[in-house]
């Protein structure tokens, strides 16, 4: 059968979606030893021993079973304590908090649970790459709200108030932010909070670098008066506790959105694998010590590398939260992908290209600095190299 053919029977809508802009890059690398990545958002560290030692103790005793379709309750309790220690938000585990495939997942059953035929999504960019298709597959629209440097890119009421229609029904935000590293204060959200509640919002809160926060603590939207029952606020341990690979994320919110995502999750992937639930619970009971380390080595490396870019003339603001610096190759006058892929071809270092996160992005390279100080060293040197045959 002729390949058009196949094609023609394919969704114009999954038709129509972009590759990953990022995988692309990751793709690249893998198997070259002479390459330094700074591409993809993965931590450096082996998940904690005592985690993986509780996910081999589950496994010999037997524990390979499905789990409650919302997750094992243990663990939605835990989450809920977390949450509420942590960032002044309280859920109820027994029907506010869901246990997801990773917060991906999640992503994907809020938007889904939410959003019809011709909705208006609105997302402030740069942004994770995933919200626009997954808005898409919903037949919803996504608008794009542009943030800026000289604001640290922060989504301010003005800019959120001008991108507002009658469409608009869901505000999906990323703080900190993949991949500009930049945070909202409780300040910077109580404007963004009257708009939500004047204009009938729901909020979809991607909290997934929550922990990633080097100056003061992370502020939830959720905290802010009024948020809680307007808000999903999705996360997860793939960042904060080195478990991208154990795929485990969740979900809390009003107990009627967190019902119909739980009815999606049960028709789709039944529940979260059991080793990893396992594994997150062990995490927060016993792991914060580990992750406040993690944390603390980020941020030694956050202040180099920004350093470094600066001192190499390329402007970067400071990334208050993730571990991603996001400096400005403008002046170079690339684009942001001949930048990205010059530097990949001549000096070995994998980078991502600002504009694959939207529009707001061109001009800037994204930099993990997920790796050891050395490489990160080694990268600034590569990258000064390939600066200077661009005059």
């Amino acid at each position: 059968m002729m390949d058009s053919t196949i094609r023609n029977l394919i969704s114009p809508v999954v038709r129509d979606i972009q590759p990953s802009g990022i995988r692309k890059f990751f793709d690249y690398v893998d198997g070259k030893k002479d390459i330094i990545s700074l591409g993809v958002g993965e931590p450096d560290f082996v998940t904690p021993k005592h985690a993986r030692d509780a996910c081999i103790r589950s496994l010999e005793q037997g524990r390979t079973t499905y789990t409650p379709n919302a997750g094992l309750p243990e663990l939605r309790e835990a989450i809920a304590d977390y949450l509420d220690s942590s960032f002044q938000v309280r859920y109820d585990p027994a029907d506010e908090v869901l246990v997801t495939v990773g917060s991906s997942e999640a992503i994907d059953l809020a938007l889904r649970a939410i959003v019809t035929p011709g909705d208006e999504v609105l997302v402030p960019v740069p942004c994770y790459i995933s919200y626009s298709p997954i808005t898409a597959l919903c037949g919803g629209r996504t608008v794009e709200i542009e943030t800026h440097a000289e604001n640290q890119f922060k989504l301010t009421a003005e800019a959120l108030e001008r991108s507002l229609t009658p469409r608009s029904k869901v505000l999906i935000l990323c703080y900190p932010n993949n991949p500009t590293g930049g945070i909202m204060t409780y300040e910077d959200w109580l404007p963004i909070a009257r708009l939500v509640e004047e204009h009938n919002l729901l909020v979809i809160s991607d909290e997934i670098y929550a922990e990633l926060t080097y100056e003061g603590s992370h502020v939830s939207l959720a905290s802010v008066p009024g948020m809680k029952d307007r808000t999903i606020v999705v996360s997860g341990f793939s960042k904060g506790f080195a478990m991208t690979g154990w795929r485990v994320g969740y979900a809390c919110g009003h107990r009627e959105v967190i019902s119909a995502m739980l009815k999606i999750h049960q028709y789709t992937v039944m529940c979260a694998p059991m080793m990893g639930q396992i594994a997150a619970l062990e995490s927060l009971r016993n792991g914060l010590e580990e992750k406040d380390y993690m944390i603390d080595s980020y941020n030694q490396r956050r202040r180099m590398i920004v350093e470094g870019f600066r001192q190499l003339g390329l402007p970067c603001h400071e990334p208050l939260g993730s571990f991603y610096a996001f400096p400005s190759i403008a002046h170079t006058g690339l684009t942001s992908e001949q930048f990205a892929q010059g530097l990949l071809q001549q000096g070995k270092v994998v980078t991502v290209p600002g504009d694959v996160f939207g529009p707001g992005g061109e001009g800037f390279i994204r930099c993990s600095y997920a790796t050891s100080l050395s490489k990160l060293q080694e990268a600034l040197e590569r990258i000064r190299g390939y600066l200077s045959t661009l005059g």
